[in-house]
């Protein structure tokens, strides 16, 4: 079970810095109009708040590889950083679009319970 949770983790943490770099580098790109479906004046203008967003983005994948590398020892590090995205991810959902929701939430909270579990 515990490498199972950990792969769930490990995963969360890719798709965190995966949003780091659609929100930081790709926002005014193809990519990043495809993937957000925004008009490109919208996108040009939110640039530096979808720029903000993805570093935060960052900090919960980096938070979630520290859990990772600390081993058994990571347990509360992974609990704070899941709990954080599984909040941001309904926070998300309820404010911006329903898709984080799926995309976030619940990815997040299903590596919550699989850390859980693995206690």
């Amino acid at each position: 079970m515990n490498t199972l949770a950990n792969a769930l983790v490990g995963l969360v943490a890719l798709l965190h810095a995966g949003f780091l770099v659609l929100e930081m580098f790709l926002w005014k790109t193809p990519t990043g109009r495809r993937v957000f479906g925004l008009p490109p004046d919208v996108m040009a203008a939110s640039a530096p708040l979808a720029a903000n967003q993805g570093l935060y983005n960052g900090f919960l994948a980096a938070g979630l590889v520290w859990g990772l590398v600390l081993g058994p020892a990571g347990f509360s590090v992974k609990i704070f950083f899941l709990s954080c995205v599984v909040v941001a991810g309904v926070f998300g959902a309820a404010t911006a679009k329903r898709t984080i929701l799926w995309v976030q939430a619940l990815p997040g909270a299903l590596a919550l319970a699989a850390v859980g579990l693995a206690r």
